[in-house]
């Protein structure tokens, strides 16, 4: 393996329970199945991180399978988050059919899933993370939490948020930012943060001159930022200064109009200079950046900004278990991600010697439903909230002999079936699904319930829209989704995954250009895409003016209801150039 000499640790799970938790990347892969054996953690240094991030307002344990396609090219070819299945588990040792392969892979998922169950669950985690935090000493902890935790389930968008921000004051946590938190309207927005009793900290969200003069509000009125830079924190004898960095690309990627009075960026020049100041002001032991840019723009970014030790980031929802060296011009930061829907809790456990990092531990927990007991008190809150709306919720849609999924670059199951029902709901030729990668996954046999549809469509612009498109521009979407995700720079990346399509299919380059990786065009039918002709095309989510369709969830609704049981899903993936022996892709499970 080709980490063999670094200095950070590596979490392997396996490991857990015995004499030495923290393990490097060459020792063996153990598998344990209770709780002693996974969450008996050895502690190091003088100060710990518990971070969570892209939770997705999943307060229940889920299943989530990870992608079977996460390509990388150029600097991050065969380089995490870009390698997935069999190449990770080789890559990082671990056993196939353990619990590790099972939490970080999609490999035999189905079967794992049945026998290793669900993942995650607010009260397991609060059980986890209480004791985490006991166990090292309250004093010495910090429990961060890097956004996309307000958005992502049907309670959430009922009650506008305000059920997650409760569950994470219930959980503890101390600092946090966000992205989907900025998808609704901005005065919910502050009131869901007043209501917060942790920090909210955002470096590179700035209110708008024009709005500064019409009297909006700003966090510090001289430098425009709309929200908290960082917060200093008191963790023992050690005194650590926590930034913050929200998603850059909110008001491109997510609707400007809900927020119109503020602006945002990676800011990588506003960050350094705050990194400086921070170190000459406040003097830190340490200087931690809790980050929703997504992974290879953090990897940029650390390369690019120096001062900080460690950014524990998100977005991109990549399960990393080793904590990834990024050399700058005044040392190395080391990047971490610690997965999505609640499925792991990553621990950076810190050395602090002389007023700076002498050494450190990371660890990637996942939150076993199986083997942690659930918290009374938390457990309670799901129930109370989730009341007023279970009948509705637990309602089932159809059943599945499918395995429904959506993360991965491509076209997931679940997409699959949204694609679907637009084209035969609206009665269009085309159909498109934006690429999120939240979405739980549904597994064969069980019933598909109103939960899991609002589990992949609760947000707050869902409506759906029919109109006519040429097909030049069905390719000028395509390239410009393409090159979103393939784009050689990181900071111009904007997250997520490809647009999802149905009735459509398609050959892509992701090493080529924008306007070149898009080619033979073709309708399901066969015939091919005409530039200058006009095709019906329905979708949802638009980022601009608002459309007037009814709510995605209705139209699945219907469609599920009507055909009543899921079977021979036809996944419309597309053809892709050379991927052949990049690590990013486990091609026996390609399409599947």
């Amino acid at each position: 393996m080709s980490s063999l000499n670094r200095r950070e640790f590596l979490y392997m799970m396996s490991l857990l329970g015995s004499s030495q938790l923290f393990a490097k990347s060459h020792e063996k892969i153990r598998d344990y199945n209770s709780l002693e054996d996974y969450y008996k953690i050895k502690n190091f240094g003088n100060a710990r991180f518990m971070h969570m991030t892209d939770c997705h307002a999943q307060l229940l344990p889920v299943h989530f399978r990870e992608p079977s396609v996460n390509l990388g090219f150029d600097s991050n070819f065969g380089k995490p988050p870009h390698i997935v299945g069999s190449h990770f588990l080789k890559h990082y040792g671990i056993k196939p059919d353990t619990r590790a392969a099972f939490a970080m892979t999609c490999v035999n998922y189905v079967d794992n899933a049945k026998r290793f169950h669900r993942i995650g669950g607010f009260a397991h985690i609060k059980t986890l993370t209480d004791h985490l935090k006991n166990s090292f000493g309250a004093d010495k902890t910090l429990f961060l939490d890097g956004g996309d935790t307000w958005q992502g389930s049907a309670t959430s968008l009922y009650t506008r948020g305000k059920d997650m921000v409760e569950a994470i004051n219930l959980l503890g946590v101390d600092v946090c930012t966000g992205h989907w938190e900025f998808t609704y309207k901005e005065k919910e927005i502050l009131e869901n943060i007043k209501a917060l009793k942790a920090d909210f900290v955002a470096q590179n969200v700035f209110v708008k001159e024009e709005s500064l003069m019409n009297g909006v509000e700003a966090y510090d009125e001289d430098s425009g930022r709309a929200f908290q830079p960082y917060v200093m924190k008191q963790m023992g004898d050690n005194r650590i200064a926590v930034i913050g960095q929200a998603f850059p690309y909110t008001t491109i990627a997510n609707p400007q109009r809900f927020i119109p009075d503020w602006s945002f960026g990676i800011k990588p020049d506003e960050m350094q200079q705050l990194v400086d100041s921070v170190r000459t002001k406040e003097k830190p032991d340490a200087v931690i950046v809790i980050s929703h840019n997504g992974f290879d723009v953090d990897k940029k970014m650390a390369e690019v900004v120096s001062g900080i030790d460690f950014i524990l980031g998100g977005h991109t929802h990549d399960a990393v278990p080793e904590a990834v060296p990024v050399k700058n011009r005044s040392g190395v930061t080391h990047v971490i991600n610690s997965g999505s829907n609640g499925k792991f809790i990553g621990v950076l456990d810190i050395d602090i010697k002389s007023k700076k990092v002498h050494d450190f531990r990371f660890t990637l927990l996942p939150v076993f439903s199986d083997l942690i007991p659930e918290d009374p008190k938390m457990k309670k809150y799901i129930e109370d909230v989730r009341a007023p709306f279970l009948d509705k919720l637990t309602k089932p849609l159809a059943t599945t002999d499918e395995l429904l999924y959506r993360r991965g670059n491509f076209n997931g199951t679940f997409d699959q079936i949204i694609c679907d029902a637009l084209r035969e709901v609206k009665g269009a030729d085309i159909s498109m699904s934006p690429g999120f990668r939240w979405g739980t996954s549904v597994l064969p046999g069980e019933a598909i319930t109103f939960d899991d549809l609002m589990n992949h469509t609760s947000m707050t612009y869902p409506e759906t829209y029919v109109r006519e498109v040429k097909g030049k521009d069905l390719h000028a979407i395509l390239e410009d989704v393409a090159d979103n995700l393939f784009n050689k720079d990181p900071f111009l990346q904007q997250g997520g995954d490809m647009v999802r399509t149905g009735g459509l299919s398609y050959t892509i380059d992701p090493i080529k250009t924008i306007g070149h990786r898009i080619t033979n065009l073709q309708l399901s039918s066969g015939h091919k895409i005409e530039a200058d002709k006009s095709y019906k095309l329905a979708g949802w989510s638009t980022v601009g003016s608002a459309s007037t369709g009814e709510p995605v969830w209705e139209t699945v609704t219907k469609y599920l209801e009507d055909h009543k049981h899921i079977k021979n899903l036809k996944l419309e993936t597309p053809d892709i150039i050379g991927v052949k022996n990049n690590p990013g892709i486990e091609l026996a499970l390609y399409g599947k």
